[in-house]
């Protein structure tokens, strides 16, 4: 297993353990909870049993949602299962604000309709809620630290509802206490403290909701994150300093679960090589994954014109989006006019007239890229098939029979290997060059093989005058027998 393989497997085994801890946890606190507000009548740990009801359903949902998050990406979820964690957070949502409506309706009419007020006086609540406070500050802390780490959206959820939870237990704390001695001290009002606790309590988790709710929304609908906005500009500033890249046109990010993934588009100069573009692009896709590490960067770019460009280069620009292979190309400038002589080469089989219509649209395109070239003149070369036929190679045949032939007539001559003939069409014309290895002794003196070397290329060309070019590689004897 690969060292990224496991660390991706400890990271899942740690959400997995704090999400069912979480979960176990909040069930014993939701329990306790529910039982002392139902044996002492009281509103406000009746609300936080519910809100704790809610803490026990999403921690549920959180622990399904990590173990389906870390899925890998398959062929009906390309870009993996993260999103999940945010749909989770979503109907945690849901059931919080739910709560609250509960909570404020119940408070609402107690105070109103002066029902429920009297509460039986008990220790327990005291000792339920400070054990609860004890718990979701364990809970809190383990969870936030776990969801940093692993940067995980539920987990760092849970983490929030928890720190809230001790905020809520306090007010009902206070509610419950201020209950009690209104009415060891005979003072009606503070009877109203218990349901008031309970608004409180509503308040606290609305507040959450809120929160919760909008960083949801931009999870689910793919809103650049916080953390990614902070640091745009310098991303932006790294990428722009990469050496050739001439402009940063859009960088896109969005988070699924505990994933990146970034969409960044580049100028570059179009007249690059495929393999220095690649190159660009693993130095951009390493300065976007040093802000977001684990990153999946796709990068596109754009060819540009940049200003070091001269003219040849802007003329080859014009060919090469149009696909056409040109060569020679010269500028000369006359009377502060450029004219311009350029070689293209098309099939073999194209007719004259497709050839003419393709020069003319490459010659119009030209002059648009380029206004300042007066003329340009077009010399329009066929480009032979790749694949010989069958008569050409029989003529190199030939050819290769009486180069032996004529090395026959010099003893000095051992071998005669690796023939090899090129044809080159040049102006209607084909021209042949031959070249090969010539095997001589060893001890022959370097003026003797340039004389012998010289003579047979003479008498080669004298027996196949047809032959321009004759280059031959002396070799000693011992060459060969290696």
């Amino acid at each position: 297993m690969t060292s990224t393989a496991m660390s991706e497997a400890t990271s899942h085994e740690a959400k997995r353990s704090a999400a069912l801890f979480s979960v176990l946890a909040a069930f014993g606190v939701t329990l306790l909870k529910l039982l002392t507000g139902l044996l002492t009548g009281s509103l406000g740990m009746l609300s936080e049993a519910a809100h704790s009801g809610i803490d026990l359903i999403a921690a549920g949902i959180t622990l399904f949602s990590v173990q389906v998050s870390d899925r890998p990406a398959d062929a009906d979820h390309t870009y993996g299962h993260g999103k999940i964690e945010s749909l989770s957070a979503a109907i945690e949502t849901v059931l919080m604000l739910a709560s609250c409506i509960w909570i404020l309706t119940e408070a609402i009419r107690r105070i109103v309709f002066r029902e429920h007020l009297s509460l039986k006086i008990s220790v327990w609540p005291f000792i339920v809620l400070l054990l609860a406070i004890t718990v979701d500050f364990t809970r809190s802390r383990n969870l936030h630290r776990i969801a940093s780490e692993t940067r995980s959206e539920a987990l760092e959820a849970d983490a929030i509802h928890f720190r809230t939870d001790i905020w809520s237990s306090i007010a009902v704390l206070l509610g419950l206490a201020a209950s009690y001695s209104g009415r060891y001290w005979n003072i009606p009002a503070l009877e109203l403290a218990d349901p008031v606790a309970a608004i409180l309590v509503a308040c606290i988790i609305l507040y959450v909701t809120w929160n919760l709710a909008r960083r949801t929304i931009d999870a689910l609908t793919d809103a650049t994150p916080p953390e990614v906005r902070a640091q745009n500009r310098e991303l932006i500033r790294d990428l722009a300093a990469i050496d050739g890249v001439l402009s940063v046109d859009r960088v896109r990010t969005r988070r699924s679960g505990p994933s990146y993934f970034a969409d960044v588009t580049l100028g570059m100069p179009r007249n690059l090589t495929f393999q220095r573009s690649e190159q660009i692009t693993t130095a951009a896709t390493a300065a976007v994954q040093r802000h977001l590490p684990g990153a999946d960067v796709v990068v596109h770019s754009v060819p540009t014109a940049s200003r070091a460009e001269s003219v040849h280069d802007r003329i080859r620009a014009v060919a090469a989006r149009s696909n056409l292979n040109i060569h020679d190309v010269t500028v000369q400038e006359y009377h502060h006019q450029l004219h311009v002589e350029q070689h293209l080469e098309v099939p073999e089989t194209m007719t004259l007239r497709a050839a003419h219509a393709l020069v003319t649209q490459l010659e119009s395109e030209i002059r648009r890229e380029v206004p300042e070239i007066s003329t340009i003149l077009t010399h329009i070369e066929s480009e032979p098939a790749t694949i010989e036929r069958p008569e050409s190679l029989e003529r190199d045949r030939q050819l290769e029979v009486r180069l032996r032939r004529t090395a026959q007539a010099f003893p000095e001559i051992l071998d005669i290997h690796e023939v090899f003939v090129t044809r080159a069409h040049n102006n209607g014309a084909d021209r042949i060059q031959v070249s090969c290895h010539c095997t001589l002794p060893d001890d022959l003196p370097m003026s003797r093989v340039h004389e012998i070397i010289t003579a047979l290329e003479n008498a080669f060309k004298l027996d196949c005058p047809e032959v321009s070019r004759l280059l031959i590689h002396p070799e000693p004897a011992t060459d060969n027998r290696r």
